[in-house]
């Protein structure tokens, strides 16, 4: 399968299960009306829903990263339907390395119980034959939540590098790994994650960064292996956005 057909399956996904796709209602400046010179085309912020369902936090997706603090042609979709984490369970000692314990792995759930969740859905056209999907999540904790929540993804992984697939049509290696990364706000950690089956390989990386009482997730899919330069360069902007937007 070819990897700009894995990449864009993954977009699509990604933007109708995660992500509410409001268009910006701002009106057009009308230079003419007052004769003065147009200034300088600038990026509207992403649009921020004033509603969702159950989870849904306007004031924490108000804190996700935003078109404006990212290169141009970046598009942002932010959800309005949030995925439950794993609460306080399933274990770190006892817990299987089965296909239940993938979300776990991935980081795309995480032991502990957030207090409120933000996500979207984040894509950057670079050709005709290229696309980079990302997502970010925020969640923040009431106590130190954050900071458990990364020592069980790391917990997890060590003990779980790899689960192997079997039957109802899914034959499949998952190999999960931590590697070296940036080091972010109070603590980061740069997950690898790889999908193997037959010649088919589906890459993922997440950087997930602890600040505070909470913790940003930046994940991408489907990239080139080790071109993690746009993974490294949202992350950075979506801890700046982060810290910049509240105490």
């Amino acid at each position: 399968m070819l990897i700009v057909v894995l990449r864009r399956s993954v977009a699509v996904v990604a933007v109708c299960m995660a992500a509410a796709c409001a268009p910006s209602t701002a009106p057009a400046a009308n230079p003419s009306a007052s004769g003065t010179k147009p200034a300088a085309a600038t990026t509207p912020p992403s649009p921020v829903p004033a509603t969702g369902g159950a989870g849904y936090s306007p004031t924490l997706s108000a804190r996700l990263v935003g078109t404006e603090s990212l290169p141009p042609g970046f598009s942002v979709d932010i959800a309005t339907v949030m995925a439950s984490d794993a609460g306080d369970g399933p274990s770190a000692g006892d817990a299987p390395c089965s296909r239940e314990m993938i979300p776990l792995l991935s980081a795309r759930r995480l032991t502990g119980a957030p207090s409120a969740t933000a996500a979207a859905t984040l894509s950057y056209d670079t050709g005709p034959d290229d696309l980079w999907v990302g997502t970010e999540v925020l969640r923040t904790y009431p106590d130190d939540g954050a900071r458990r929540a990364m020592a069980g993804l790391r917990t997890f992984v060590d003990r779980c590098p790899t689960v192997a697939l079997s039957g109802q049509g899914d034959n499949a290696i998952h190999r999960f790994a931590l590697t070296p990364g940036p080091q972010l706000g109070d603590d980061s950690v740069h997950l690898n994650c790889t999908a193997t089956s037959g010649t088919d390989v589906l890459k993922c990386d997440v950087l997930l960064i602890h600040v505070g009482t909470a913790l940003v997730a930046i994940q991408e899919e489907g990239n080139r292996p080790g071109d993690d330069e746009l993974l490294i360069q949202v992350a950075e902007a979506a801890l700046r956005r982060y810290q910049s937007t509240g105490p």
